[in-house]
């Protein structure tokens, strides 16, 4: 179930519950093992004509290619280096645990590994990223798989996301193991290596393989799922946060597939849709970056492309305060009005200007602990 704080209803946007997920080809029913799983994304067929689920692959924008990994391919158990690629690989649907970095944290892993833990909770609300015994053993388990490939294949989840954040290539890896491409990523929840991340959406295309591949690791008490493991012990208040993100996210993406005035910020043509719909009303989806206050106004920052924001802005800071905004960093937002364009000599930018608070919906997550 789907929980709204706010609703636009007297603009006609209607409140859904959404079952599944929203878009692309999703298996049912579980999956016995990994040849299955692949099997079922199919593979090049040997003689004939393209056809089949890989043909479609391509036809749907989703292929990205094959490249050889680069000499040293592992900067962690989520990440990788290819050649031919300007800078690293970003696995989807994946969050290993980070690698250790510097001797205090080694010195003090080895003293109190639980009391690191807590020191590193203890600087934010939300469960923090931190290097750990686990995030070592997901590399090595990352630089054992991707060993003997030639070539990695690289896909899209979605064709219109292309890179993250920080400007990482976003994509599922291949290698061909016995004949077959067999996914790394789903090879990496099925380990124990990774929880299945959903905290930017639920998978559009292996959501089925991710989940199921996550139960066979939690029922076999696999790496971080086993209690012996040297790794973070918040993953159910971890994964709670992250599906109440992902329940708000495919909500608007099941809006967005029957509507033309719903944007997602993180698309790579989100600039060409919102020039296209200028003073026009839509509703856009997109995480909060940064919270200005400035003496008539606040302005939020929702991510659009990297170091270009987009800016919502309230001429009335009652009006942001009655929204609850202000506790929303960092997460995922909704804002419905009129694209303006907001122009004062060189600078020139796009932007939606909020006076009702009905005009913002936030999701409803799970309180901090």
């Amino acid at each position: 179930m789907v929980r709204w704080r706010s609703g636009w209803t007297a603009c006609g946007w209607l409140i859904v519950t959404v079952a599944g997920c929203s878009r692309g080809t999703v298996a049912e029913g579980p999956l016995e093992n990994t040849e299955q799983a692949v099997a079922q994304l199919g593979h090049p067929p040997e003689e004939g004509p393209r056809a089949g689920p890989r043909a479609r692959v391509e036809e749907d924008g989703l292929l990205i290619g094959e490249y050889r990994l680069s000499s040293r391919p592992v900067i962690d158990g989520d990440t990788i280096r290819v050649e031919g690629i300007e800078g690293s690989v970003r696995l989807l649907s994946l969050d290993t645990e980070e690698r250790i970095h510097g001797k205090g944290n080694r010195v003090a892993i080895e003293k109190d590994f639980e009391g690191y833990l807590e020191r590193k909770r203890s600087r934010g609300s939300r469960p923090p990223k931190a290097g750990t015994p686990m995030g070592e053993t997901a590399a090595e388990f990352a630089e054992a798989f991707f060993g003997d490939a030639e070539v990695v294949r690289l896909e899209r989840d979605d064709p219109k996301e292309i890179r993250g954040h920080f400007g990482r290539l976003l994509a599922y890896a291949f290698v061909e193991k016995d004949g077959r491409w067999t996914s790394y990523n789903v090879e990496c929840v099925r380990a124990g290596m990774s929880p299945y991340f959903t905290k930017y959406g639920y998978s559009h295309r292996f959501h089925n393989q991710l989940s199921h591949a996550e139960a066979e690791a939690r029922e076999a008490k696999r790496g971080i799922w086993n209690p012996a493991a040297q790794s973070y012990r918040d993953y159910e208040e971890r994964r709670a946060w992250w599906n109440g993100r992902a329940d708000f996210i495919r909500a608007f993406e099941h809006e967005a597939n029957r509507r033309d005035d719903h944007i997602q910020l993180s698309h790579f043509d989100a600039p060409e849709q919102l020039e296209a719909r200028l003073g026009r009303v839509v509703t856009v989806l997109s995480t909060v970056e940064d919270i200005e206050h400035f003496k008539g106004l606040v302005r939020v920052s929702l991510a659009l492309q990297r170091d270009r924001p987009f800016p919502i802005i309230f001429f009335d800071k009652k009006l942001f305060q009655k929204t609850g905004l202000a506790r929303f960093e960092g997460e995922p937002i909704l804002v419905r009005g009129r694209v303006e364009r907001y122009e004062k000599g060189a600078y020139s930018t796009l932007q939606i200007v909020v006076t009702d608070p009905r005009q913002v919906v936030l999701p409803d997550l799970p309180s901090p602990n």
